[in-house]
């Protein structure tokens, strides 16, 4: 899939576009994502959270810190049930569409409906974060929330590696495919 490097089954690509139907269902309603076009939904959305994949390894488990609209982690665990995933949402709207998403996806996953602040990390390897409202700052304690020896795979700008600098966090800076200045970022140990 260009130059995302991604191979993708048939049943995958319907799943997704199932997704896409549900989520633009509810988007209205709920503001689950900026309005777009179903290509910018693909590239921006989906197969930016598929980039994940590559460094999740079979079986990994995985907290999604303000899953919303579960961008990135629906998208990866239709790519790859393997996964195990706990998503973490504090509006109780978004939880509900996160629900309905698991449910007519067949998908499975633990939904904590709290801010992350408010529950203990789950036992995982990877924490993911993608659109977490005031994420700048609620950074720090997310880095601190997170399991010890866990990745952080977060997705942001500049900025986001200016805060990860000043926090003292090693961390790989990946430019997005197809874009001109949003990374994906992994913090190393």
């Amino acid at each position: 899939m260009g130059s995302f490097e991604l191979d993708l089954s048939p049943e995958t690509v319907t799943q997704l576009a199932e997704f896409y139907s549900l989520l633009t269902r509810w988007n209205d309603r709920l503001h689950l994502v900026a309005p777009c076009e179903p290509e910018e939904f693909a590239v921006r959305h989906v197969l930016e959270s598929l980039l994940l994949l590559q460094y999740l390894p079979s079986k990994a488990t995985v907290a999604d810190v303000g899953s919303g609209g579960g961008l990135p982690i629906i998208p990866c665990l239709i790519a790859r049930p393997d996964l195990e995933a706990t998503l973490i949402e504090s509006s109780q709207k978004k939880v509900v569409f996160l629900r309905e998403a698991l449910n007519r996806l067949g998908l499975r996953a633990t939904i904590l409906a709290r801010p992350f602040e408010e529950v203990p990390a789950p036992p995982v390897s990877f924490v993911t974060c993608r659109a977490l409202d005031q994420f700048m700052r609620k950074l720090p304690a997310l880095i601190n929330w997170a399991p010890r020896g866990s990745t952080l795979l977060l997705f942001g700008g500049e900025t986001l590696g200016h805060q990860l600098r000043r926090a003292n966090v090693n961390f790989e800076q990946l430019l997005i495919p197809q874009s001109e200045k949003r990374y994906l970022f992994l913090t190393t140990d």
